[in-house]
């Protein structure tokens, strides 16, 4: 699935000289001249100390270990976070701290820290997610072990009775042993740091969580208890889960390159050596149809290279003697001999790969609302359920009994049922909505963001165009007509699979021509093709070997400008007696783009950028007739992430939409991301927050709609379920609530914002949904938690 980058081509075509020209001056000022910190926060292992921390998955654990870590090393600041690897790092400018004594202080939390090892640390990680998976299931299989139970003994309306909390007053031994297991699999995990927050009166998510399934277990609602610690242990694991999955995305870059590199000795003999072996000035082949190892500069032989990987261009780029290549990107035809520039861990890919890792670390975490609002809820419903129970006895001489069955009743209603369930619930029909109309948003963190998106960056090719160049017209010269031109240049193409062959072999099925292969056809590396038709010589290929033939003066300057200007690549058809005609090939804007980009900007989208590799008056050409704002072109990755830096500080919700590995990084470091799903590198696919499966962005405008829509219904919910909440701590500071009407008002508050959440599934928004979903769904499907739960 990934993006333009076919493997084997038969020839090389006629790209734009401006283009590779610039693309060679991108790769000498990229050249090594930038460090690794400047394209992230996090330091280099030279840079301090790190650990391997396990249960370091999001922002709550970062929050802890600041206030823990930070003190002891002279301050938060002296510390640093990779949350993809579980990673904390001690900078150099803290105080002296042992590791041992690190390792103490992280173990109060409920973590564990040892020392970083990375070859070990993959292992830690998939060790500390199977231990949450085992925990996870046990919990669900004995919690459903209960309830199935409950059923044999009491039938369906016992099971009706049950999920109301209306369970009998003495339940059997059995089934509250079930349900009993349940609990404690529930909070195995999270009781340690549940512990940890009390030790330091600091209430967190983790205490709210025990205390509520505490209290619920202390008025005999076992079942209750039971639900609330699997559901809390099953959003723990899909968060651990998550957080695997964008390392594995940032991991499966490496896979562009090739393991080894065919180097050539002084003596000429060749061996393969591990690229990451291979020294600067050493010379290696790269044959045609391989991936290039290592970042270097061609020295001898002749072709062209897809650096769409890398570059994000739309065509192949002509490589002779002097140009650079890069790792990771492919070459079409022919052998090319390779000075190596670069070490393996300083390619541009490898600053790719850097640059996602870290995108992700400095991108401020999303973290969940639930959570910050149990800061304050936590320590307030506590107290309240201590007062409840302690001063009425002591101030008014109430019965102790009577008061702590009230303080019981205060905590049962201040379990967050409803609360909790009223953003998820609502999140997953947005999910599943966006899902029937081919949008996967890959958790609920980015449901609200394109509802407040005022910034749009996006990539050109296969994004505002559809990365197939056409055929956009015919310019014959002479006495040369329309038919002859295109029949030459058909059957010079007809044996090819190269994107512009199949660009002039499809106008010419549309003109209905009957295309012959021609005879004796011969690439000629970087300028074209020379065959024969009919017994006549014919050519075809790019402005400069035409010029080379001594032919350039035939092309008509303005025509020459003219196709120029509009960003397009101009080849030349002719034979013995001259120039036949011009053809003029570009990449297709997709037809609804310009009304697009209009929907966006009255949905209050202000600022459209467009990001892209492509020169610079393909770039503007494209911009200016579908309505771009601003135009940022020829741009290498690192550029692109400093341009999304750039929006970032100027706009409150940044969104980056591209399709390659090359826009990963920008991807990364905007607020939120979008993938063209269908075609997209699975790079990018992953690093990306939100996938448009059939890669039409018409479906951004939709987005933005059903985010707001969403979000209008999920405030709603907390509104109703916190309302009724207060409403029964009044009441129950007076004496006047019952644990019945506190269950009942639970469990209607919840199965009410339940239903006002399923209204997102009926689809109705202010603009209908686009159909959705292909063959594409069925493998992005599985990552629909990929960035969070």
């Amino acid at each position: 699935m990934a993006a333009k980058t076919e493997t084997v081509v038969s020839e090389v075509h006629p790209t734009d000289r401006a283009k590779s020209e610039t693309c060679a001056s991108e790769h000498a000022c990229c050249g090594g001249s930038h460090s690794h910190e400047e394209f992230g926060p996090v330091p280099q292992d030279g840079a301090g100390r790190s650990f391997q921390v396990s249960g370091l998955d999001c922002a709550e654990e970062v929050a802890i270990l600041n206030k823990v870590v930070g003190p002891k090393v002279g301050g938060a600041e002296h510390l640093a976070f990779d949350v993809i690897n579980g990673r904390m790092i001690i900078l150099h400018s803290a105080a002296a701290v042992s590791d041992g004594e690190i390792t103490q202080l992280v173990a109060t939390t409920g973590m564990s820290a040892k020392p970083w090892d990375a070859e070990n640390a993959s292992e830690d990680q998939a060790a500390h997610l199977a231990r949450q998976r085992l925990f996870t299931m046990l919990s669900g299989g004995f919690w459903a072990a209960g309830f199935l139970y409950h059923i044999a003994e009491t039938g369906m309306g016992g099971a009706i009775g049950l999920f109301s909390g209306h369970g009998e007053a003495v339940m059997p031994l059995v089934e509250a042993g079930l349900f009993a297991i349940a609990i404690l699999a529930g909070v195995w995990l999270v009781a340690p740091k549940a512990w940890s927050s009390a030790r330091r009166v600091s209430p967190d998510m983790n205490l709210l969580m025990v205390v509520a399934v505490a209290g619920a277990i202390g008025l005999g609602e076992f079942f209750e208890a039971a639900t609330v610690a699997f559901f809390f242990s099953l959003s723990l694991y899909l968060e651990s889960w998550s957080v695997g999955r964008a390392r594995n995305a940032v991991s499966a870059l490496l896979d562009l390159a090739p393991p080894t590199a065919r180097v050539v000795y002084e003596d000429g003999s060749e061996a393969d050596v591990p690229a990451s072996a291979v020294a600067i000035d050493a010379h290696f082949v790269v044959r045609g149809g391989d991936r290039i190892p290592l970042d270097g500069q061609v020295i001898e032989g002749a072709g062209a290279v897809d650096q769409a990987p890398i570059t994000g261009e739309s065509a192949l780029v002509p490589k002779e003697p002097g140009d650079e290549v890069y790792a990771g990107t492919i070459n079409g035809e022919g052998t090319l001999t390779v000075r190596a520039t670069r070490a393996a861990s300083d390619t541009v890919l490898a600053k790719i790969i850097r640059m996602v890792g870290d995108a992700h670390t400095r991108r401020a975490p999303v973290e969940q609302w639930v959570a910050k609002f149990a800061r304050v809820y936590t320590p307030i419903v506590m107290a309240l359920a201590i007062a409840v129970a302690m001063l009425p006895p002591l101030v008014f001489g109430g019965a102790w009994d009577d008061w702590f069955y009230n303080a019981l009743v205060l905590l049962v209603i201040a379990c967050p049922c409803a609360l909790v369930i009223s953003t998820p619930v609502s999140i997953v029909a947005a999910l599943t909505a966006s899902a029937r109309a081919g949008v996967l948003i890959k958790g609920g963190a980015y449901v609200e963001a394109p509802g407040r998106t005022s910034a749009l960056a996006m990539d050109k090719t296969g994004t505002i165009t559809i990365g197939e160049p056409e055929v956009a017209a015919m310019y014959p010269l002479g006495n040369a007509s329309t038919q002859d031109l295109m029949g030459v240049a058909a059957a010079l193409e007809a044996r090819s699979s190269h994107p512009l062959a199949r660009a002039i072999l499809v106008r010419a099925e549309v003109d209905g021509l009957d295309v012959s292969a021609a005879d004796d056809t011969r690439t000629v590396p970087g300028r074209g093709l020379e065959g024969r038709v009919q017994d006549r010589a014919v050519w075809l290929g790019s402005d400069r070997f035409a010029e080379e033939k001594g032919l350039g003066s035939a092309i008509p300057t303005d025509l020459r400008h003219r196709i120029e200007v509009a960003g397009s690549t101009l080849v030349a058809v002719g034979d013995a007696n001259g120039v036949m005609g011009i053809l003029e090939l570009r990449d297709r804007i997709r037809p609804d783009a310009k009304g697009i980009v209009a929907r966006l900007h009255a949905q209050g989208v202000k600022t459209i950028v467009m990001l892209t590799g492509d020169n610079e008056r393909t770039a503007r050409a494209v911009a200016t007739e579908v309505g771009i704002d601003e135009v940022r072109a020829e741009l290498l990755p690192e550029d692109k992430v400093t341009a999304i830096e750039d929006l970032v500080e100027a706009h409150d919700m940044v969104a980056m939409i591209g399709d390659g590995v090359n826009d990963a990084p920008a991807m990364a470091r905007a607020h939120y991301a979008i993938a063209m799903g269908a075609v997209g590198s699975d790079a990018a696919i992953e690093t990306a927050d939100i996938a448009l499966m059939t890669d039409d962005i018409g479906r951004v405008p939709w987005l933005i709609g059903h985010s707001r829509r969403a979000m209008s219904i999920i405030r709603q919910n907390i509104a109703t379920s916190l309302a009724t909440k207060a409403v029964f701590v009044v009441a129950t500071a007076f004496g006047m609530a019952s644990m019945w009407g506190a269950i009942a008002a639970d469990v209607g508050v919840s199965l009410l914002v339940v239903a006002n959440a399923l209204r997102l599934l009926n689809g109705h928004h202010a603009e209908t949904p686009p159909k959705g979903g292909d063959r594409v769904g069925d493998r992005l499907a599985e990552g629909a938690l990929a960035h969070g739960h």
